[in-house]
């Protein structure tokens, strides 16, 4: 089936209480791993690119995988720019096929963000692509972006209803607690704040950072109203561990299908249970 939006499938899952996951492609083998799974569990998801990934493997190859794998899959197949960092860049991903886009205003003033986010919506919309936006800014590291302790601040509530009011989003990202990247101690939702956004805003919210986050604060922050989550950094553990093992067990092996094989393997499991875990297994 062709590409859908993320948001046709967050909203499905903000209706049914679940959340749908996210995961960032970089090569074949982790987009063969993510509809493997997907495929298996009978569940909607959401593929995609971040600016590392847009360097690495070219956005042409990013849409021609993700198209193909959706053209084949039985599942619902989003592909969403994972922080995008300009207007034009946005432009871009629509224009190459892109059925959703994220753009990261959050290092911005508030009235500069809903003036970036409004004018992605008024294109993406009139195309219809689906537009994610941020609000308060998530820790730590995602490929080129890096947001220091420091910098990392909560989203408020009134801030949250009043920018979606005038930006006009589908998608809100919102910063509770979560970081990009390794976690250096456990990770401590707010959970309250949470409550309290979800009770302002009217559209699906997104959890940032979720690699490392313990199963039940997930299923919490699932019950309270996160419709998608973003996976990443787990993927890359399973990934680089699956090699290292192949390797260490056969040091002059050279095949590349032998050595990315079982990565390819790890990562499909890592997937499988964090969809089990959102609740989306057999929601497609």
């Amino acid at each position: 089936m062709a590409l859908v939006t993320v948001a046709e499938l967050a909203c499905a899952a903000a209706e049914g209480g679940y959340a749908v996951g996210a995961f960032n492609l970089n090569n074949m083998e982790i987009l063969q791993a993510v509809i493997a799974a997907a495929e298996e569990e009978r569940s909607p998801v959401i593929l995609q690119a971040s600016q590392g990934g847009l360097k690495y493997a070219g956005i042409d190859y990013i849409v021609a995988m993700a198209r193909v794998a959706a053209e084949k899959a039985s599942v619902p197949v989003a592909l969403n720019l994972d922080h995008g960092t300009s207007f034009e860049q946005a432009m871009q991903c629509i224009r190459k096929g892109f059925s959703a886009v994220m753009i990261d205003g959050s290092r911005l003033p508030l009235e500069d963000n809903i003036t970036l986010v409004k004018r992605v919506v008024d294109v993406a919309h009139a195309v219809g692509v689906s537009v994610e936006a941020e609000l308060g800014k998530i820790g730590g590291t995602e490929d080129d972006i890096v947001v220091s302790e420091r910098e990392a601040m909560m989203t408020e509530p009134e801030e949250a209803a009043e920018f979606i009011e005038a930006a006009q989003p589908d998608l809100l990202a919102v910063a509770i607690g979560t970081a990009h990247g390794v976690y250096k101690g456990k990770p401590k939702l707010d959970f309250e704040r949470l409550m309290e956004i979800k009770a302002r805003v009217d559209i699906p919210l997104v959890l940032h950072g979720a690699s490392g986050v313990p199963d039940q604060a997930i299923r919490k922050a699932c019950q309270i109203g996160i419709s998608k989550i973003n996976i990443d950094t787990e993927l890359r553990v399973a990934f680089s561990g699956a090699v290292q093992r192949t390797l260490k067990a056969s040091p002059d092996e050279i095949d590349p299908r032998k050595i990315l094989g079982p990565a390819r393997e790890a990562m499909k499991q890592v997937v499988r249970e964090k969809m089990r875990l959102f609740g989306c297994s057999g929601k497609a």
